[in-house]
Parts: structure tokens; C-alpha cells; sequence
């Protein structure tokens, strides 16, 4: 084991037990609750560490970058996943479906039809193992700066297409304001309101399994584990002193 495998396992060890704690802390089970490695500006070697300390979730924000990295032989895994978590454009589309099984960043009608139409041109013969490809509603529940849905109608609406096209809807993602506290009472109201657009969309959509809720980022994701976030996505603090600050 090198220096950067030990950081990093160690990262991921310290992370599981904040976890566990703020599971306990809202009376969930941890096993409840996923860990994403956010590989965004990581090595190769970096990931390969992570799967190495038993991640097997990854996400990337940039198609590009996701494209570059996961076609690389070292980084085929069979049991693992990539997700797309990132600003996703339409003409992007098509590069990424054959590395991803969810895009965590679906935050318009438009972006879906696109994402429609490629997964009908897609040769089911020669389909990724792990179809179908699952699509998580962004919301914007806080943070200015990002995209998503800012409506419930056009919440809805998007759940009104995707049950015309047949796309296979798991749950929502948001992101909380990154200049509050992670324990202010705003941070806390962001992700409340997506568990509770959540559970009003279940009632409605009944025919989805809308399960996921993917809140939560290294500075806030025990405040959002203790509001009901299934899946939280973690970069720095699963990283850091890793990689090239582990050889310094």
C-alpha cells in the first residue's frame, strides 16, 4: 500500500464514521445511505485508491474529463458505477451514455428529450451492462449559482415527459447554498424541501420509484444525511492530502 492509498483510506474510514453518526442521529441505518468518490481533477491512480478502500460509486462533473478517465483499461471495473453529476449539454449527450448509469443533473425538458432520443438510438445488443440508465430531477432548493428545476409545476411536467418517453426516473439531487453554514437553518431548509418534493411526487407518480435523494457534499453532507439524503457525493474530503499533496 502506498502513501496515497493510505490517505485516502483513511479519508474514506473518517467519512463513515461521520455517516454512521449522522444516521444514527435521525434513527436511519447507515447502510441507508451511499458514498459517491467525486473524481473531478483526481488521478487515475487516485480512483484506483478509492475503489481499492471499497468505493464503488463514482461521480464526475465534466463529460470530457469522465469520457478521457473511464475509458482507460485501468479503470474498468465490473462492479463499479459512474454517475454524470455535473451541467450536462445537450450535445454532449451521446459521448457520455455508454460510461454512465445515472445522470444526477437533469434540469430540463430539453436536456431529457435529447437523452430520449439517444436511448432509442442505442443498439440493445450492444447496451452497457448496467441499463437502464437512471435519471435524477436537479432542483434548485438554494444554491444561486446552480441549475435545476425552480418550479413544482415544472417538476411535474418533467414527470409527465419522462412517463410519455419511458425514462426511468429514480429521485431528485440538489445542492445547498455553499456560502451558508452547513448547520444553518438554511442549508437545513434546502434539503427538507427536496424530501418533502420528493414524497409529494411519489404520491402523484406512483408508477415511479422515486427513492434516490442525492444531497449532500463534503462541507454539508451530515446535515443532509440527517434530512434524508440517500446519496452523498464527496471530493475533497475523501480526497484531500492525496495524489500529488501525498508525494510533497
Amino acid at each position: 500500500m502506498n502513501n496515497t492509498d493510505k490517505i485516502i483510506r483513511e479519508n474514506i474510514e473518517h467519512i463513515r464514521e461521520k455517516i454512521d453518526r449522522a444516521a444514527s442521529k435521525s434513527g436511519r441505518l447507515s447502510s441507508a445511505v451511499k458514498l459517491m468518490a467525486v473524481t473531478k481533477f483526481r488521478s487515475i491512480e487516485e480512483i484506483r485508491s478509492a475503489y481499492g478502500a471499497g468505493i464503488r460509486l463514482f461521480g464526475e462533473n465534466r463529460v470530457q474529463e469522465a469520457v478521457e478517465k473511464f475509458s482507460d483499461p485501468a479503470l474498468r471495473f465490473d462492479d463499479a458505477r459512474l454517475h454524470m453529476i455535473g451541467v450536462l449539454q445537450r450535445n454532449k449527450v451521446k459521448s457520455i451514455l455508454p460510461y454512465v448509469s445515472c445522470i444526477h443533473s437533469v434540469d430540463r425538458i430539453e436536456l431529457m428529450e435529447e437523452i430520449a432520443k439517444r436511448l432509442q438510438a442505442e443498439n440493445p445488443s450492444l447496451c452497457p451492462a448496467f441499463r437502464p440508465l437512471r435519471l435524477l430531477i436537479e432542483v434548485h432548493t438554494g444554491e444561486e449559482s446552480k441549475s435545476g428545476f425552480t418550479s413544482e409545476d415544472g417538476i411535474v411536467r418533467a414527470l409527465e415527459y419522462a412517463q410519455e418517453a419511458n425514462l426511468n426516473v429514480g429521485g431528485f439531487m440538489t445542492m445547498a447554498p455553499l456560502s451558508a453554514s452547513p448547520e444553518s437553518a438554511e442549508v437545513h431548509r434546502s434539503f427538507v424541501t427536496l424530501r418533502e418534493i420528493k414524497e409529494r411526487m411519489q404520491k402523484r407518480f406512483p408508477s415511479f420509484s422515486l427513492t434516490e435523494l442525492s444531497m449532500g457534499m463534503s462541507s454539508d453532507f451530515e446535515t443532509a444525511i440527517e434530512e434524508g439524503s440517500t446519496l452523498v457525493r464527496i471530493g475533497t474530503a475523501l480526497f484531500r492530502n492525496a495524489g500529488a499533496e501525498a508525494q510533497a
